[in-house]
């Protein structure tokens, strides 16, 4: 394994898996967000500051990408001096009025944070945005929306939510003068190698080569002999012309605790509840026929990792693995959900989400140019277009330093990579359910359908 190493700056190629997404993104944006509200005085000189910090901390945080004149042999290589961009907007309405439409900050995301990159080639590559509202309670101060936005190639679920947390808490440590605006020393995270370098020994080399073969095997036999279905589009969109939409949606503490308390007497999981909810969804729009269905889930391989990889360090570390469910109209929810649920325990045992992750060494496109036959595999013989991302309980604090803190959640672009799913995490009390869908693929009208199937599936299902 390459040494870890205390250097100042990154600078080394991309893996294979993040190079996948880095072509995915120049073909289609590929962002992952995170937002959180932050209520009273928030100075943009402080949230400047702190990015710094941010940015001094994180050794991903400063480094751009670069490649051959014909986009091959990608590497990160320093961004220089250049700081995290911080980009503020002030909004006309207050969250409290009731508005028909998506509030402010969900405005932004779709108009631009899901649907432009982030500038690779200058760095760094992330950028932030404040939307702020004037409050309505007396001396309360106003209300923020801040979004974090970070390509997927150097970025998770998990990250974009830590990195958020970790901006406000040194936002916090200026603000009470606790932490000197400029101070080169502000905890510095080791530099770690590519992902792929960090897999157990039995996932790399040749044994991980057999592994990958054995994989490939075993799920094109399934999918030949089970032939499930899978999201298809309402029409074909040109891959480069793809653009992700967001429909935000939440569970609230009474219906959460539901949740959780009926997935515990139906032993299942969480994740095996809503993905059931969203087959279902999916199933009853294209017909409400029996039969297999597929639903990917992303897995996190950090804590599998040799050195483990921590939950506040920087870096893409999921792996989507497919399960086949048996829908049946009118049947009860909870047996789909108990499938899901089992079926993933066992892919994670055996380590297919480790060789999900191998898999992309030898198949995964070295530049866009070359890309073309893999996205068209993608499209016609993959396993997964529908996928439901959820990363769990993420303990963000209600309040940090002098503000009160709400709505923490995390967002997935899609790209090229699927046509409908949702990222999921449990934060404040309530569980963030933020659907999204490729525009066209999956017009407007039928995901507000495919939404409204999912929520009413899951409460239908706690009554």
């Amino acid at each position: 394994m390459t040494p870890i190493n205390e250097q100042r700056d990154v600078e080394r190629p991309l893996s294979p898996l993040e190079r996948w997404y880095w072509i995915c993104d120049q073909i289609s944006p590929l962002n992952v967000l995170a937002h959180a509200r932050v209520y009273g005085t928030l100075p943009e000189e402080v949230l400047a500051q702190a990015l710094d910090a941010l940015q001094r901390r994180h050794p991903l945080l400063r480094t751009a990408i670069a490649a051959d004149p014909a986009g091959r042999n990608p590497r990160f290589v320093s961004a220089g001096s250049r700081p995290i961009p911080l980009r503020t907007v002030t909004a006309a309405t207050d969250p409290a009025d009731d508005v028909a439409g998506p509030e402010p900050w969900e405005q932004e995301v779709n108009d631009y944070e899901l649907n432009t990159s982030v500038d690779w080639r200058k760095g760094p590559l992330t950028r932030a945005t404040v939307i702020t509202r004037a409050g309505t309670v007396p001396d309360a101060g106003d209300v923020h929306d801040l979004v974090l936005t970070v390509p997927h190639c150097i970025a998770d679920g998990t990250t974009v939510l830590t990195l958020l947390q970790q901006w406000l808490e040194l936002a916090a440590e200026i603000d009470g003068g606790g932490l000197t605006p400029g101070c080169p020393a502000v905890a510095p995270q080791r530099i770690l190698p590519a992902p792929e370098k960090l897999l157990p020994a039995g996932h790399r080399g040749l044994a991980g080569l057999r592994k990958v073969v054995a994989q490939q095997f075993a799920d094109q036999g399934t999918a030949r002999r089970r032939k499930p279905r899978r999201v298809e589009p309402t029409r074909r969109v040109p891959f480069e012309d793809r653009r992700t939409r967001l429909l935000a949606r939440s569970l609230d503490p009474e219906q959460l605790a539901d949740l959780v308390a009926a997935c515990r007497r139906e032993q299942t999981t969480v994740q095996g509840a809503l993905a059931a909810a969203m087959v279902t969804a999916v199933a009853q729009d294209a017909g409400d026929r029996p039969g297999p269905m597929t639903v990917g889930s992303p897995i996190t391989f950090r804590d599998a990792l040799v050195p483990r990889v921590t939950e506040r360090e920087v870096g893409t570390y999921v792996a989507t693995v497919p399960s086949i469910v048996d829908y049946r109209p009118g049947g009860a929810l909870w047996p789909m959900a108990r499938t899901i649920s089992r079926d993933l325990v066992r892919r994670r045992q055996r380590g297919e989400h480790l060789t999900a992750v191998a898999s992309l060494g030898p198949v995964a496109p070295k530049s866009v140019a070359k890309s073309g036959r893999f996205l068209r595999f993608m499209e016609e013989k993959g396993p997964i277009t529908l996928c439901v991302s959820n990363v769990g309980r993420y303990d963000f604090p209600h309040t940090v330093g002098q503000w009160r803190v709400s709505h923490a959640k995390f967002i997935a672009g899609l790209s090229v990579n699927a046509y409908y799913c949702a990222a999921i995490n449990t934060s404040h009390g309530q569980l963030a359910w933020n659907f999204t869908h490729v525009e066209g693929a999956v017009p407007a009208e039928r995901a507000e359908r495919l939404t409204a199937g999912a929520l009413d599936a899951v409460l239908a299902a706690l009554k």
